[in-house]
């Protein structure tokens, strides 16, 4: 079969043959027809994540569309190496493959997923976001933070602020449920009233942080106090990324003088919860409440496309 072939950690994948897989007790070999690149995808090829693939060759793609021996289509994770989803097979355990609506494109339903689940986990399983509740999303211009904003609103959310570096970007996000935006690519001072000005309208009871680094730090120094006062609400910030950076420093006074619980997104929620996202992002999807911009690709282009800046779209593979 042809596949994204893999030869070292830090390349860029190639178009080549590839074995068959062959399924094994449990397991059940999917007609692949469609498998998205995430950065996550990105960073295992690198060989910085910890799944990042021990033997070479090997397949590239967590996840992707595909048909059952049945004709069934499906959504599907899990592949086991060196097998991957970007492939014309992929070889998967059988409960990690879940029927995708019918009115949902191949594409989306390959790309939508991974971000979409993310989002919907972040907010409702971590970050616990109930109607009413403010939101901040810093690095809203990405993929997952457009889908943050969306899956916020049809949660409840109150007053939901994007933070980005993109102008453009950020301007877009109010057709998606943005009430507010954050500039990040000014002076930290300039930043940091930026925040206390949304603080002091309400404050934010959930943040997704999809950047960590200089945003995160400068939005701790925000809500830092410089006097004893009342508690007025709790803020859950809850971190998902490292796009801008992988470290910060936090002042203990920051801990202290804030209602503040600082969290991640903790691996993999239980199957049940798992599988209750899924259904209520492919469920929003098919009604079009939540929506994300495609790129279709052929794989035979898998070496060029590889790190093409898809700019707030989804590249998905064809086979």
């Amino acid at each position: 079969m042809k596949a994204a072939v893999l030869h070292a950690a830090g390349k860029a994948p190639r178009y080549e043959t590839f074995e068959d897989p062959v399924a094994g007790a449990g397991e059940t070999v999917v007609e692949v027809l469609a498998a998205s690149l995430k950065q996550v995808d990105k960073q295992i090829a690198s060989g910085s994540h910890y799944a990042s693939a021990k033997v070479f060759p090997s397949v590239c793609g967590i996840d992707g569309v595909g048909k059952l021996p049945s004709g069934q289509r499906v959504y599907f994770g899990g592949t086991r190496p060196p097998f991957g989803a970007m492939a014309e097979r992929a070889v998967v355990r059988t409960v990690f493959s879940f029927p995708v609506p019918d009115g949902l494109s191949d594409e989306v339903a390959a790309a939508i997923p991974n971000p979409g689940v993310s989002a919907w986990l972040s907010l409702t399983y971590r970050g616990k976001l109930s109607q009413g509740d403010n939101l901040l999303v810093l690095g809203a211009t990405g993929v997952t933070g457009r889908l943050a904003i969306q899956a916020a609103k049809l949660l409840g959310a109150g007053r939901v602020v994007a933070a980005g570096r993109n102008q453009e970007s950020l301007r877009k996000l109010a057709a998606l449920g943005a009430d507010a935006s954050i500039r990040l690519d000014v002076p930290d001072d300039e930043l940091r009233q930026a925040f206390q000005g949304e603080i002091q309208s309400g404050g934010f009871q959930v943040v997704l942080d999809y950047l960590w680094g200089k945003p995160a730090q400068v939005f701790f120094e925000a809500i830092t106090k410089r006097e004893f006062s009342p508690i007025e609400s709790e803020t859950r910030f809850v971190q998902v990324g490292e796009s801008a950076a992988p470290t910060i420093s936090l002042n203990a006074a920051t801990l202290r003088s804030a209602a503040l619980t600082i969290m991640g997104t903790a691996g993999m929620p239980p199957r049940e919860v798992l599988t209750s996202a899924l259904q209520n992002v492919f469920d929003h999807a098919a009604s079009g409440r939540l929506r994300i911009e495609t790129e279709r690709v052929s794989l035979a282009e898998v070496e060029s496309a590889w790190n093409r800046d898809a700019s707030g779209r989804r590249i998905v593979f064809v086979p």
